[in-house]
């Protein structure tokens, strides 16, 4: 009898959550097509996410009006980062804000540039510096530009 008390125990949390399920999941959560029947989609709000607006538009939006920035991004060490990293979400420019607001802030740079000791991390593929020693109390674009970074551009 002791080895079946705690199956049991197992049998009712099995129930209770099956029960939790039935109850708190739509009926069409993970429902679809054949062939893709499991996911984190229901087929009931597909038209509330059709009015969801793009917050951030990607670095081909940006391209097209600023393709002197964008050539110089390109060509440097910081052309994996997204323009909107560095300067917001672009969801309403060019119209409303006219001009977006930018992340001139060191902790920004930090975020990327700390050195950082582990051999696993692939950080040390990044130029890191020690905030403690390198320039404290400076903003990192009073040196470099990050459109071309480098040191003392």
């Amino acid at each position: 009898m002791h080895v079946l008390r705690p199956l049991f125990v197992f049998l009712a949390f099995v129930g209770i959550v099956l029960m939790a399920r039935f109850l708190y999941v739509p009926a069409d959560f993970g429902i679809h097509e054949r062939g893709y029947m499991y996911g984190w989609h229901r087929k009931s709000n597909e038209e509330e996410w059709k009015q969801v607006r793009v917050k951030y538009q990607g670095m081909e939006y940006c391209s097209g009006c600023h393709p002197d920035k964008n050539k110089a991004l390109r060509e440097s060490p910081h052309r994996i980062i997204q323009c909107e990293n560095c300067h917001g979400p672009a969801i309403e420019h060019p119209s409303e804000p006219l001009k977006l607001s930018i992340d001139r802030s060191r902790e920004l740079c930090l975020r990327c540039h700390t050195y950082l000791p582990y051999p696993t991390s692939n950080r040390s593929n990044i130029k890191g510096i020690d905030p403690e020693r390198h320039n404290p109390g400076i903003e990192c674009f009073m040196c470099h530009n990050p459109h071309k970074p480098g040191p003392g551009r």
